[in-house]
């Protein structure tokens, strides 16, 4: 059984989120700590995967859900246009493992994590 984790809480509803997206596998909301103008998490309702390799691996269908969601995200909050960032594993940034992605999106020109 995978650890629980604040994505696992937020998916069967013991921590409220603000819902911006929702499918039968994937939910997306807003980040907590954002780094632009839109930043949503796209999250799996599932917890067995930590990370991005391993839904990529397991479940390819569930990775193409959550970039169609981002994608419907970025439709609707930014024109179409977006980053979709996945940290895997603690040196590259991830903290909750549990496998999502952010949406990033409306940068001022030559903003976030130096690029």
């Amino acid at each position: 059984m995978a650890e629980e984790t604040v994505f696992s809480k937020i998916v069967s509803g013991e921590i409220p989120v603000e819902k911006l997206a929702e499918t039968e596998r994937v939910i997306a909301f807003p980040d907590i700590n954002p780094q632009a103008p839109v930043h949503v998490l796209v999250v799996p309702k599932t917890s067995e995967y930590q990370n991005v390799t391993e839904l990529a691996a397991g479940d390819p269908s569930l990775l193409a859900e959550m970039v169609e969601v981002a994608k419907g995200i970025a439709a609707e909050h930014a024109n179409g246009e977006f980053r979709l960032i996945f940290n895997n594993g603690a040196s590259a940034g991830q903290t909750i493992f549990h496998v999502h992605a952010h949406v990033i999106a409306n940068l001022e020109e030559r903003s976030l994590l130096g690029f």
